[in-house]
């Protein structure tokens, strides 16, 4: 149970007042993680309220109090910080206000639940974690595709041995959502605002895989390229980051479409001697959330990719009469699938993932089983992206700089921070 909170009078669950910041698409999930708690997790004694959220914009955050729920709404982030109700935040803002607020969350005493990337480099993403360490807080970061029941179970395989000494992995994000070379200049296709482009936004999500499931990255050799080197310009308060624009001002495209990049694992318990590759693309035809990882072992291999969330497929085995892959449906056995489903081939979503984010954050946050995706563990990613950047700059081999707190879920949350 989450520590020093009254009881809300009803079932003896503790309240824990929440904050937002951004009332975006994601900040309306984070919104409904947080609803569904009491539901899908009762054992945890939480039942959160939803106290203050802000949004720059007054249409949004009039929605997160007259639809969300939040009992009152800012148009300054600064507020819900000051908030004496508000024991936690959710960071939703786009990512170059990210440094800014979380450190500021940290600073205030708010443990925060903040989405990648952190920081629009390694930079702004190490000072957001040593304001966090030195603050004490717990934090959580929107890494939600660990949360996938398959991925859960591809992690056992490799922790168990059952896969024997992991060989080599392949991991990719194609996701198309700029395939369309009218697509308007937002804010994701400039440095000041977005950082880099597929880099930040999408192999952030294979980083974290990766080394989610596997372990740590150890050296890249990598590049990456803009495919579409201008588009449209959109204009202020017009439309949204999927506009095309036909026969607009064009400008140029300041980041990177397309990252990809050869690594060698650290040595490890199950990654002695591991190479792979890892790869993204914001322009590709095709794909639309292709989030796909392959793990190959010395005694079988295992696959998944999130357009086929409910399943994977794994080979036990180097012959035999059922030599080859098996579809395995996601069931009772994976992660956190139960919560959510009665039974195998009971279709789980985006959403509920969110959910399992929300869990996983407020258990460490009380003491409990540290599994969250930390502050450390984003640094560690951002030192993995540049590597990257930078093996793209020289076309050398870059070894990564090591993050000594972020653990992956791999030890115990020893010091955990309570409310």
């Amino acid at each position: 149970m989450v520590n020093g909170h009254h009881p809300d009078g009803s079932d003896g669950a503790a309240t824990l007042g929440v904050g937002l910041i951004s009332a975006g698409w994601m900040g309306k999930l984070h919104t409904r993680a947080y609803q569904s708690l009491p539901v899908v997790y009762p054992e945890l004694g939480v039942r959160p309220r939803l106290v203050h959220a802000a949004d720059t914009a007054p249409d949004r955050a009039a929605y997160a109090r007259d639809v969300l729920g939040y009992a009152r709404v800012s148009t300054d982030y600064r507020a819900v910080l000051a908030d004496p109700e508000v024991d936690i935040v959710s960071i939703c803002a786009p990512n170059h206000v990210h440094r800014e607020v979380a450190v500021a969350a940290a600073r205030a005493g708010k443990p925060f639940w903040i989405e990648k990337p952190v920081g629009r480099d390694v930079t702004e993403t190490a000072e957001v974690a040593a304001a966090a360490r030195a603050a004490g807080v717990e934090t959580s970061i929107g890494y939600n595709y660990r949360g996938a029941p398959a991925v859960e179970r591809i992690r056992a395989l490799v922790a168990d041995g059952t896969l024997g000494r992991i060989t080599n992995i392949r991991s990719v994000f194609y996701c198309g959502y700029a395939a369309e070379p009218k697509g308007a200049l937002s804010w994701r296709f400039r440095r000041e605002l977005a950082g880099s482009g597929a880099l930040g936004d999408l192999l952030s999500h294979v980083v974290d895989l990766v080394q989610y499931v596997v372990g740590p990255i150890g050296e890249v050799s990598s590049l990456l390229s803009t495919v579409h080197t201008e588009r449209p310009v959109l204009p202020m308060g017009s439309g949204t980051h999927f506009a095309v624009i036909e026969d607009g001002e064009m400008a140029p495209v300041e980041n990177d479409d397309h990252a990809a990049a050869l690594v060698r694992f650290a040595p490890g318990p199950y990654t002695t001697g591991a190479v792979g590759t890892i790869e993204a693309s914001r322009v590709i035809v095709g794909p639309q959330c292709g989030l796909a990882i392959e793990v190959y072992g010395t005694d079988g291999s295992a696959s998944w990719n999130f357009e086929q969330l409910n399943e994977f497929r794994l080979c036990l085995g180097r012959g035999g009469p059922n030599i080859g892959y098996t579809t395995v449906l996601a069931n009772a056995s994976m992660g956190d699938y139960a919560r959510f489903q009665p039974g195998p081939a009971n279709s789980m979503g985006f959403d509920d993932l969110k959910v399992i984010e929300a869990k996983k954050f407020l258990t460490a946050l009380s003491g409990g089983e540290r599994r969250n995706a930390t502050i450390h563990d984003a640094h560690q990613d951002a030192e993995v992206l540049a590597a990257v950047a930078a093996s793209a700059e020289d076309g050398r081999w870059h070894p990564v700089s090591t993050v000594p707190d972020a653990t992956y879920g791999r030890q115990p949350h020893s010091e955990a921070t309570r409310v």
